[in-house]
């Protein structure tokens, strides 16, 4: 039973259910960079250098052997396109990331620079007053 109460443990730990949560969330915003980069960046892109599709980009090494109908072997082919719009994709999400960063950090600089309460006396100040307390006691 130690073996399960631990495997437990370790998963409802905060730190494995903030891990889920960020894969998860994660995975949904690579979805959504990857759909503005297909759907809204790249066409204009496409469009500028005459009407290309990036997917459409390859290198044939070797076409397609097709009998009447059917396929005999398929295309053998370099993917340069595909391969661009994924580090297109790439960049984007980096640039993404880094900034949600960068907002974060600021967000925590502005909470470290919040005024602080005023510092009390120094060792040598509260020193310093006992001393001439205790001359002031002296003197008497």
């Amino acid at each position: 039973m130690g073996f399960l109460q631990d495997f437990k443990s370790f998963l409802l730990k905060g730190d494995i259910v903030n891990l889920a949560t960020a894969v998860i969330v994660g995975g949904a915003f690579g979805k959504i960079v990857t759909s503005i980069t297909n759907d809204i960046l790249m066409p204009p892109i496409g469009l500028l250098l005459g009407g290309v599709n990036f997917n459409d980009l390859s290198i044939v090494l070797k076409d397609a052997v097709v009998d009447g109908e059917n396929v005999v072997s398929e295309a053998v082919s370099i993917n340069y396109g595909a391969f661009a719009q994924t580090v297109i994709d790439f960049v984007i999400i980096g640039f993404c990331i880094f900034m949600v960063l960068k907002a974060y950090e600021k967000t925590k600089r502005k909470k470290v620079e919040a005024p602080a309460a005023p510092a009390g006396p120094t060792t040598e100040d509260l020193l310093a007053e006992i001393r001439d307390e205790l001359k002031k006691q002296n003197n008497k």
